[in-house]
């Protein structure tokens, strides 16, 4: 995972997230959807256009999801000082010390099939190097065998090539890293599925699933409906340019970190913003605020590594939607850089979890 690289430009002082609503027809936030009857989420587009992702693992119906815990209440952990200030160096000693908001690429992009949907086998595309296919994407749980993948997805811009899949008819959810479409069908270099995904914690297991931290990441991505409506009501991802090498906070299974320094932040750590930080006070993006309001409730997740402390946007309902689709995140962007987004986020006013905050005992 990256950073998006537009070119720099004045930050605007501030946007009314109403004003893009405006330039949306038929766009709601409370839009219902169904693989029933498959719509454009934006405007009127082609009858057999895939609908944005209504992601399962943040519905509110999912009490399970790690993504929908609140943690506004949860205790400080005793290196939260330590923490917050190493991510905070980790923001700063980068890109002009403003964070990424991975809109443009680096993203999730992500589709609904809908229940006609041919399925099909996803080939492996061996990225690594590593001379055999893995076990588990061909036999046991088949990962990428019967695939419903919609006829206009497309994968995210940029080298991690995210493709999201969810069926609500069989009610699966496929992630997938390096995914491609070329004359022969689809590829990835690696992925997962998650089955009954609408009762599941969003925790893939062994080592499926396209993120470090082998959780789901496409649920802690932002939406442009939430930024619309302003109600962000789950966790968000967070990537990271320096993750601790072997220690895991859950919900976290496993890491790519390389940092070995006593205060390195670990895989799935979790922190939160300061409740009593007056957002109304800040000068923040719209968007900006939006990630900012849903900190203070559902916190960040350290889900991977990147080349840039970075939030990560949904992105298959933006510059990959069919020709005549309304693309939303320009409008709510409004002339701002995606790299100039996260400007003045209070990330010094942050608070980290204690390890495996959250973690369910012995049932």
């Amino acid at each position: 995972m990256h950073r998006d690289e537009d070119r720099w430009g004045p930050l605007p002082s501030r946007l009314l997230v109403a004003a893009a609503a405006a330039c949306l027809v038929g766009c709601s936030p409370t839009t219902s959807r169904s693989d029933e009857a498959p719509s454009s989420a934006v405007t009127a587009g082609p009858a057999d256009a895939p609908e944005p992702l209504a992601n399962p693992l943040t519905a509110t119906g999912n009490e399970v999801s790690v993504w929908r815990q609140d943690v506004s209440a949860a205790p400080t952990s005793q290196r939260s000082d330590e923490f917050v200030s190493e991510l905070v160096d980790q923001v700063e000693d980068r890109y002009g010390g403003v964070a990424a908001f991975n809109v443009h690429q680096f993203g999730m992009s992500s589709w609904t099939a809908p229940w006609w949907v041919d399925r099909e086998d996803v080939q492996f595309n061996d990225c690594q190097d590593r001379g055999y296919v893995p076990d588990g994407l061909y036999d046991g749980m088949e990962h990428f065998v019967d695939v419903p993948i919609p006829p206009h997805a497309v994968p995210a811009a940029g080298a991690d090539g995210h493709l999201i899949i969810y069926s609500p008819s069989s009610d699966q959810l496929w992630e997938f890293w390096k995914a491609e479409r070329d004359s022969g069908g689809w590829s990835a270099c690696w992925g997962g599925r998650l089955d009954g995904v609408s009762r599941s914690d969003g925790r893939f297991d062994g080592f499926s699933g396209a993120g470090a931290a082998g959780v789901a990441i496409s649920a802690g991505a932002l939406r442009w409906e939430e930024v619309l409506s302003g109600n962000v009501e789950h966790t968000l991802s967070l990537a990271i340019p320096d993750v601790a090498r072997d220690e895991l906070s859950w919900p976290a299974s496993r890491t790519d970190g390389r940092d070995d320094d006593a205060g390195a932040i670990p895989m799935g750590q979790r922190f939160r913003l300061d409740a009593d930080v007056d957002l109304d006070a800040l000068d923040l993006h719209p968007i900006a605020e939006a990630v900012a309001r849903a900190a203070q409730r559902y916190g960040f997740m350290v889900t991977d590594s990147a080349g840039a402390v970075a939030v990560a946007a949904e992105v298959g309902e933006s510059a990959q939607v069919p020709p005549g689709v309304q693309a939303p995140w320009p409008v709510l962007l409004d002339g701002t850089p995606s790299y100039a987004v996260m400007e003045g986020f209070p990330w010094r006013e942050l608070e980290a979890l204690p390890k495996d905050w959250g973690e369910p005992g012995p049932r």
